[in-house]
């Protein structure tokens, strides 16, 4: 019987790669992407970029899966980490799948993950009413010391392990009507006292403005994820082109202690429905790398300039022209597809030996309602 279970299970690992493989193939045949599948970001001046998401369930809570696929998924987007952060109080599948440990998770995780380079980060889900509601605690060395009743105490003993905690959906309709996140008197507690570090302004399907605006008001960690219950490719609809929200992470090295410090020092973008949200201080660099000039020429008998653009990244860049020239074939918006290259033929009117393209990057926000200007050095091929 033993052999039998374990021979289904692989059955079953098997029939799942093998639907995602399919899925994935045939969305390449109605949706032209030049990176494929995975979530691709260029590196930054002195940082790699790792793509992350750091809230998901599987059935060790209110999940629908086992542990293994949510590993499966990640490798499957080129995720670099990710942490499989239960519900630490809420268990509804306790009668059929009791556990004692609430490390477990990510222990299944990190065993499926042994021969990979994906990350795996231990994490769980302080459950509470309002205040504090729902928030992550990651980096824990063992989430079953914060089982205990005192909603403060949970976070001082989080704080203990080194845990990094982020306030989950913090404008999450069931615990907000309005939609609006807002820091009550015992959030400020958790800041003033270094137990809270980062907020999602993102959370499976919503972007909260507010949110950004607490990060950038109080100091806090600009997070986005997915915060997954049933599969990637159901939620997100990928097999059409779609993605899970993420974090991108501007880490020293492609390690676990890299990247705490990188989330503590604040150092994070969101990708969320193909838009960019961050402080400048990291979008800029990201959409620097991102966008780069792959050639400029000047035709024989014409003083319009070719600029071939190349989009190095998984994000559309919607760009709108704020620069004083005007273009020959376009209008004052481009749209640059995932992974594509695409060329403009500015007007300079004159011969230049060097000039700059502005734009302002639509798909990205660096504060509510405001997006980065984005400079672009041109030096015309002679």
């Amino acid at each position: 019987m033993v052999y039998l279970f374990h021979l289904n299970c692989t059955v079953v690992k098997y029939l799942f790669l093998f639907a995602f493989s399919y899925a994935t193939q045939a969305a390449a045949q109605g949706h032209s992407h030049a990176l494929g599948r995975a979530l691709r970001f260029p590196d930054v001046p002195g940082f790699v970029t790792l793509t992350t998401d750091l809230h998901q369930h599987t059935v060790f809570s209110d999940g629908s899966v086992w542990p293994d696929i949510r590993v499966m998924e990640a490798l499957m987007d080129g995720l670099d980490a990710i942490s499989l952060t239960e519900h630490l109080e809420y268990q509804p599948h306790k009668a059929d799948l009791p556990h004692p440990d609430r490390n477990r998770s990510y222990q299944l995780a990190l065993a499926e993950a042994k021969d990979h380079r994906l990350l795996i980060v231990n994490g769980s889900e302080i459950t509470r009413r309002m205040p504090p509601g729902h928030c992550n605690a990651i980096f824990l060395s063992d989430a079953n010391q914060l089982l205990i009743g005192d909603s403060l105490e949970v976070f001082r003993k989080a704080k203990e392990q080194g845990a990094f905690v982020f306030w989950n959906h913090p404008h999450w309709t069931a615990q907000r009507r309005d939609g609006v996140a807002t820091l009550t008197p015992f959030h400020r507690l958790l800041i003033r006292e270094g137990l809270l570090h980062g907020i999602e302004v993102v959370n499976e399907h919503t972007y909260s403005e507010e949110a950004l605006q607490l990060a950038l008001d109080h100091n806090l960690t600009i997070m986005g994820t997915s915060d997954i219950h049933r599969l990637i490719d159901w939620e997100f609809d990928v097999p059409k082109g779609g993605h899970r929200p993420i974090t991108l992470v501007f880490a020293n090295e492609r390690t676990e202690a890299s990247l705490k410090e990188a989330l503590i020092e604040r150092r994070t973008v969101v990708f969320f429905k193909n838009m960019l949200i961050g402080r400048s201080r990291e979008l800029l660099p990201l959409l620097q790398q991102c966008i780069t000039v792959v050639k400029a020429q000047y035709p024989a008998r014409a003083d319009v300039l070719a600029v071939t653009l190349e989009n190095k990244s998984s994000v559309e860049l919607v760009l709108r022209n704020e620069s004083s020239f005007r273009f020959h074939t376009d209008g004052d918006l481009l749209i640059l597809p995932p992974g594509a290259t695409r060329t403009v033929e500015v007007k300079t009117l004159t011969r230049l030996s060097s000039l700059e393209l502005r734009f302002r990057v639509l798909s990205a926000v660096e504060a509510p309602r405001q997006h980065p200007l984005l400079v672009l050095p041109v030096t015309p091929a002679k």
